[in-house]
């Protein structure tokens, strides 16, 4: 199979479809694989790595696009690569188009085949192509959300951790799963005050063996969820429902009683957001303020440490590539049902149904 890696021209993407390893790995399967040139430049492989395990390097995204029959990615494809779609396409890369009905529009127009790797599944259950990702971004909120609680941010000048004498800050982790575990890991190991609230009951019980003494859980009631958004000074949403819109666990109204400089950090910003008051930044201009709080709503924050991001990426979803470049994506994803879970689009039709409910279009399985 013709296999194409353009560069990423999301704001401030600096990740990669394909790392030079997964290239000679696929290379080594009988695949011809085509780079477009410093695709692979912000995190430091330049063209002559790429060449050196067998890819053909192409001037410019529009080069990639004609030759290849499969594109890889990172980021959602942005209208210019809408645009060079086609239906002898497949395309492999995250899509999220819960939040995105244009993007969805434009992938049906160009007749291609479009995998996510947010709805693929695993046997054992979970997002295995998602799971990495989501690992980076829970870490990142820790980080990022301590960053802006300083007070030269605009935050409240308070020390996550505190120090002998003053009690550290009191964190609300909105979900417990991938994102929210890997919070609670960070913000525990910062000495914060940590709580996980989640719907699901045996999760709950999970995080109390897992973290011991060291954190709070709660279960998700909208009671709960009130009273956690007034008393702490860094909330991280990090709900999911694959393949669907977030839901909004954080009102406008709730939004009033924090205190001023508080931080939120939405993780699930690429599927709408939990908070109200969320909109999607950029990593060049990543916050904004509402009724004296911080929102922290960057929708690619794996993009920040670009390096981790992308191998940790390429680890999971070299697999499902080899698959698909071998098999054709008709036989791999017949002879997977977890493949075929992250079909969203293709032949014009919305092919999963989660994202056919959130845009309200009609919904055609494959």
């Amino acid at each position: 199979m013709k296999i194409g890696v353009p560069k990423e021209i999301k704001n401030h993407e600096y990740r990669v479809g394909l790392t030079p390893p997964s290239v000679a790995d696929l290379v080594s399967a009988g695949h011809e694989v085509m780079v477009e040139t410093q695709a692979g430049a912000g995190i430091d492989f330049e063209d002559a790595d790429y060449e050196a395990v067998g890819a053909t390097i192409l001037p410019d995204a529009k080069s990639v696009f004609a030759a290849a029959e499969m594109i890889v990615k990172v980021k959602e494809p942005q209208a210019v690569e809408i645009a060079m779609l086609e239906p002898r396409h497949l395309l492999f890369t995250y899509l999220h188009l819960a939040a995105d009905k244009p993007q969805a529009e434009g992938l049906m127009k160009s007749g291609a085949t479009c995998i996510a790797y947010e709805t693929v599944t695993a046997q054992g259950g979970g997002l295995p192509l998602l799971k990495p990702m989501s690992e980076v971004a829970g870490r990142m909120s820790v980080q990022v959300g301590a960053h802006y609680l300083e007070k030269e941010q605009g935050g409240r000048g308070i020390l996550l951790g505190g120090v002998p004498g003053v009690a550290p800050a009191k964190v609300a982790i909105l979900g417990g799963g991938v994102s929210g575990i890997n919070a609670a890991q960070m913000a525990v190991g910062m000495r914060a005050d940590v709580t996980i609230y989640d719907l699901n009951m045996a999760r709950l019980a999970e995080l109390d063996m897992f973290f011991s003494s060291q954190i709070k859980t709660a279960y998700a009631s909208k009671a709960a969820i009130t009273a956690a958004v007034k008393n702490a000074h860094l909330v991280i949403g990090a709900v999911l429902v694959p393949g669907a819109a977030a839901p909004k666990l954080v009102t406008r109204e709730m939004l009033k009683t924090m205190k001023r400089g508080s931080v939120l950090v939405d993780i699930a910003i690429d599927q709408g957001g939990c908070f109200e008051t969320s909109h999607a930044t950029t990593h060049e201009d990543p916050v904004f303020e509402v009724d004296g709080v911080i929102h922290y709503c960057v929708a690619n924050m794996p993009g920040a440490v670009a390096r981790t991001s992308a191998f940790a990426l390429n680890n999971a979803t070299l697999p499902f590539a080899l698959k698909l470049a071998n098999m054709g994506a008709d036989a791999a994803m017949a002879a997977d049902p977890h493949l075929a879970a992250g079909l969203n689009v293709s032949g014009g039709k919305i092919r999963h149904k989660a994202v056919a409910d959130a845009l309200d279009l009609t919904f055609e399985p494959a």
